[in-house]
């Protein structure tokens, strides 16, 4: 029997029931692409629209259809967007996401996925980034993902493995849940105490403190680094940060993190990148747009995402 026209009902009930589907999977390799959560939610819009308009009879398999279409916005996007960035007041940050809600955010894997892996990410060409991400997070083979970046075979092999290296060359091997955790309770202990001399203990010699406000009042608009410094930093800020404040431990992209409020506004969300008993990089989103969309990604269930 032939499949029913697109724009009948019961060929767009088809086409929902396909792309709810594939959503989380859609918007893991938007976001890991893209570092935000409002970003990959456009493209999803975008894509949902496209799928709709799509004579879907022809289409003979809607995942690869879907992913490949996902995957050149996201390309489009991100392209534009490293030309914002570099006008970003302030060090930018990927958008927390809240990975409790999908633990690896529609993956097979959770690669991909921690800030400090982002960070890397953007170091690389958008291309590079979506074939790093749909193999190694979503385990895509490389004919496929061929196809869907309209490469060769061979060259998609040769871009993976040069991400591959490139990201495995710059990054830490992190420390387990728990003991990230921990650090982060030493952390903020010390941090509310500004009790410099226990910040410092507690600090790698070159640990960085990034604070992404997007030109707000009161973030640091270039990030400290140092554990002498750092550790004079937080102290400094303390008396006028901490009082006032509820602290709620949340999941930020399969780490524990802090979100920190103010008479029912969140005013930060705090994570660190740590090694064996030290903490190497602070991690301070504060910028409010970036907020909302963690609280957006925390009602995904609720919004089929």
């Amino acid at each position: 029997m032939r499949a029913e026209q697109p724009g009948t009902g019961s060929g767009l009930d088809q086409a929902a029931s396909a792309f709810l589907e594939l959503r989380p999977r859609l918007f893991g390799i938007a976001y890991r692409i893209l570092g935000s959560v409002a970003e990959a939610e456009d493209i999803l819009q975008e894509v949902w629209l496209r799928w709709q308009k799509t004579d879907r009879t022809v289409v003979v398999e809607p995942p690869a259809f879907l992913a490949r279409t996902t995957t050149h916005l996201a390309i489009n996007v991100a392209q534009s967007a490293r030309a914002r960035r570099e006008t970003y007041v302030g060090p930018w940050l990927p958008e927390p996401v809240d990975t409790s809600v999908d633990p690896a955010v529609g993956a097979e894997r959770a690669e991909a996925l921690e800030f400090a892996v982002l960070l890397l990410l953007e170091k690389l060409s958008p291309t590079e980034r979506a074939a790093y991400i749909l193999r190694e997070a979503f385990d895509y083979p490389y004919g496929e993902i061929a196809d869907i970046l309209r490469l060769s075979a061979v060259n998609t092999r040769q871009i993976v493995s040069r991400a591959r290296k490139r990201v495995s060359a710059e990054r830490r091997e992190p420390v387990d849940k728990a003991e990230h955790r921990r650090l982060l309770e030493v952390f903020l202990a010390a941090a509310r105490a500004g009790d410099v001399a226990a910040l410092e203990d507690l600090f790698a010699t070159d640990v960085v403190s990034y604070a992404d406000g997007g030109g707000i009042k009161g973030a640091a608009r270039f990030p400290v680094a140092g554990h002498t410094r750092v550790a004079k930093f937080v102290a400094a800020f303390a008396p006028r940060f901490w009082p006032g404040t509820d602290l709620e431990w949340v999941e930020a992209n399969g780490r524990p993190g802090v979100l920190i409020s103010r008479d029912g506004t969140d005013v930060a969300l705090l994570t660190i990148e740590a090694l064996p008993r030290r903490v190497h990089t602070l991690l301070w989103v504060m910028n409010p747009v970036k907020l909302e969309a963690f609280a957006r990604s925390r009602g995904r269930a609720d919004a089929g995402l």
